[in-house]
């Protein structure tokens, strides 16, 4: 069963095309605005623990800013090498608070 808790109010998103980072109940969030949709990813890169939510997106991917590793908004992947994955949260809108399931 989910366990939703706030990650930012709806007004504290970052803009389209834009990252941040957040840390919800010690736990290192990438918070990415694709367009309006937003996604919720592990903060820390696979690959040296770059902070995500201080790279930027690049089409639908956001990129770490340390070694310009890509990773799917939507299913963590990687674009390259293929076989790195962060994990991406489930969120929803609940009146004026951004929610995830850390779950």
């Amino acid at each position: 069963m989910a366990e939703w808790i706030k990650i930012c109010g709806a007004t504290e998103v970052p803009e389209p095309g834009k990252v941040m980072e957040a840390d919800v109940n010690g736990v290192q969030i990438c918070l990415a605005n694709l367009n309006g949709e937003l996604a919720a990813l592990d903060n820390l890169c696979p690959h040296r623990q770059g902070p995500l939510g201080q790279g930027w997106i690049e089409g639908e991917a956001v990129i770490c800013p340390w070694h310009s590793w890509a990773f799917n908004l939507k299913t963590g992947q990687s674009e390259y090498p293929a076989h790195e994955r962060v994990k991406v949260f489930p969120l929803k809108k609940e009146g004026e608070d951004v929610l995830i399931d850390l779950g």
